[in-house]
């Protein structure tokens, strides 16, 4: 059947109509080969421009649509859901971008037209290849795993298990809780966090829908959207989570010491440990790179006093399957180590300390019991406290890590509060960013406190005299500072885990720029990744304080459960596919595929694609020598199609005049010529 094709192009409001002359470039399109159709609507996307095309479908017997406006990645779906209504199957249709690829990017409006029409060419040459493909669905299994238990991940197994859902809860430290455990008070209220979180952690470890796994790791993940496979580590505890009650004997007796990691280096911890008296689960953990009876088999002092027989060195490392319909990854985020920044002499000066270290010398169960105290055990007279350090920085990082200018004001408060009212504290900043909600009336409050404000990042950190001293400037005075302080704290940048790469590998998710989880789209797909089933929740995505961490986790949630609700998924069928005709079974395919998605049958001596596993990705078809892998909707014939199209239009566009004043004298080219 002869092709029968209708062009739509979209206004999108001035978008593309402010460069891009619309109702010039559907005159064009009329012309085109195959063409029946050619209209231009303001917006497209809307339902008056969907009808357009799904009565133009019934009307003149479309077999195939082309769609001219944003990014397909914005509305393909939407564009292709009313080709379905119209009776078209989805795939007959191509969405080609003249707004982030024409009008967004091209000054010229003569310039931008002409390209408008060559993509469009290019559009329809390419639709009359296409062919028909057909979704399949497939079971979602009703178990949801979320990988992380700070306090999205969470208020993400929290939302889930309410639904009756089963929820798979894995946490690679002892205890759950991240980092919002480590912290005395949140901003802007000043509540005391751990009676936020407390609850929370204690309603996980009580709720029968939630199956929580601490000190254990995904090992591996398999399989595909609604039917995962997810092999867990649970590293040996050395305690039987079964019969110990917590009541704390090991801690008190254990004679090996070794620097706390939760209280960030600042006082030590015993072999044998609880991250806080708070901690969820209250079971201890051994830790067996220091312990003697582990490593020299002498000791074992815990086993003797321990009342229930709980302790167990003979405990090995295990694995579990689960097999979950879903995933949401809540791995959160690291604090960046500032020992690079050499100027800010961490690691160099006693009383340089990490925000997170102040966290914990504020805390009621820290080292210090709360109390804000330098090291020889005398409170600070005056403290300095450092924006943006390593955040905004291109050395380091130039994104944002949104929440250091209000914990800094919250450092402020503190001080201020425990220290006394007398106590000079100095923002070193760039600029104030309080975003949220009541976030600016704390930052009024604060400079209504006594706190002074310099705005400058400082230049160096110098010792004199028994002296800290700052040495910067202040921009908004226009000259050199020196403020000697006893204390100074700085405010580090969020950053992505030093596993990031691995996990991102484990999971299938990409990453961007900054290290982060890559969502799938920045304002419509906030919390969904290019892998169909696995979702981001909190600070993994990127840096958000508690109240955004949550929300986003919230929405993780949901998503997963929508999938489970439904309880069947559509698999995209733009897999890839192997001609076993062509392939030469040399198996580089299969080393190459980064979703383990293709098999060897050995029998026949070709390699296989398990569409329900493929993401489409083309790793295979860009790298196969044989030719044999290719790509359904993306084959060799349509791209070649589409290239032609591109060649085939070649608009010569009018040239600006050259200092003499000539002008270079072009003629239209029309549909179908070269130029």
């Amino acid at each position: 059947m002869a092709n029968r094709i209708g062009v739509y192009v979209c206004h999108c409001g001035s978008n593309i109509a402010g460069k891009v002359d619309c109702p010039d470039v559907a005159r064009y399109a009329e012309g085109l080969r195959n063409v029946v159709v050619s209209r231009d609507y303001q917006f497209m996307c809307s339902d008056p421009g969907q009808e357009m095309i799904i009565k133009d479908i019934k009307e003149y017997g479309l077999n195939r649509v082309v769609v001219a406006s944003c990014s397909p990645r914005l509305h393909e779906k939407t564009f292709q859901q009313a080709c379905a209504r119209g009776g078209l199957n989805p795939y007959l249709m191509q969405h080609c971008c003249i707004r982030e690829h024409c009008s967004w990017t091209t000054e010229d409006p003569v310039e931008a037209t002409a390209k408008a029409k060559r993509i469009v060419e290019a559009a329809v040459e390419r639709v009359a290849e296409h062919q028909e493909l057909f979704s399949r669905e497939v079971e979602v299994l009703p178990d949801v795993m979320v990988v992380g238990a700070g306090i999205a991940g969470i208020q993400a197994a929290l939302d889930i298990a309410k639904s009756g859902h089963k929820v798979h809860l894995v946490e690679k430290s002892p205890s759950i809780g991240g980092h919002m455990a480590q912290f005395d008070k949140t901003f802007p209220t000043l509540d005391c966090a751990a009676c936020i979180s407390t609850p929370k952690m204690v309603a996980v470890s009580q709720e029968p829908n939630i199956n929580l796994m601490t000190w254990a790791e995904v090992e591996d993940v398999s399989g595909f959207v609604g039917n995962y496979t997810v092999t867990v580590k649970r590293k040996p505890r050395y305690v039987n989570e079964a019969v110990c009650t917590g009541c704390g004997a090991c801690l008190e007796k254990c004679p090996t010491k070794a620097l706390s990691e939760f209280n960030e280096g600042l006082g030590f911890r015993k072999a044998i440990y609880r991250n806080s008296p708070q901690a969820v689960p209250n079971t201890p953990v051994i830790d067996g790179t220091i312990c003697k009876k582990i490593t020299k088999d002498k000791c074992g002092i815990c086993q003797k006093i321990c009342p229930t027989g709980a302790i167990d060195y003979e405990q090995k490392e295990r694995h579990e399957v689960f097999h979950v319909g879903s995933i949401v990854l809540a791995t959160g985020y690291d604090a960046m180590d500032p020992t690079p920044l050499r100027e800010y002499g961490f690691g160099k000066y006693d009383e340089v300390y990490t925000a997170l270290q102040f966290e914990r010398l504020n805390n009621a169960v820290g080292p210090t019991e709360g109390r804000i105290v330098m090291k020889n055990g005398e409170k600070p007279e005056a403290v300095a406290i450092i924006h943006c350090v390593g955040s905004r920085d291109k050395n380091y990082h130039e994104y944002c890590s949104r929440t250091c200018c209000m914990y800094a004001l919250k450092y402020d408060h503190l001080i201020k509060d425990k220290v006394g009212h007398d106590a000079r504290v100095y923002n070193f900043y760039i600029d104030m960013r309080c975003f949220g909600k009541g976030y600016e009336e704390f930052f009024k409050r604060v400079q209504e406190e006594g706190v002074t404000f310099i705005r400058g990042r400082p230049a160096e950190i110098v010792e004199e005299d028994g002296k800290l001293v700052v040495v910067g400037e202040d921009t908004l005075l226009g000259m050199n500072v020196r403020v000697p302080v006893d204390m100074v704290i700085l405010c580090t940048a969020m950053e992505a885990r030093k596993d990031v790469t691995e996990v991102a590998r484990i999971f299938g998710v990409a990453q961007g720029q900054d290290g982060f989880f890559l969502e799938e789209h920045p304002k419509l797909g906030p919390v969904s990744t290019a892998t169909d089933g696995v979702f981001l929740a909190g600070a993994c995505q990127g840096p958000k304080d508690i109240p955004d961490a949550v929300s986003h986790a919230s929405g993780g949630a949901a998503q997963a459960l929508a999938l489970a609700a439904r309880g069947k998924v559509d698999i995209s069928p733009t897999t890839s596919w192997i001609n076993p005709d062509v392939c030469v079974g040399c198996k580089v395919c299969i080393d190459l595929c980064a979703y383990s998605a293709i098999e060897f049958d050995e029998r026949r001596q070709v390699s296989v694609i398990n569409e329900a596993m493929c993401k489409g990705c083309g790793s295979c078809a860009g790298y196969c020598p044989s030719g044999a892998a290719q790509i359904k909707h993306f084959r060799e014939t349509q791209i070649f199609d589409e290239i032609d199209g591109l060649l085939g239009m070649m608009p010569v566009v009018p040239q600006p005049e050259t200092e003499g004043g000539a002008a270079l004298i072009t003629e239209e080219i029309q549909p179908g010529e070269t130029a």
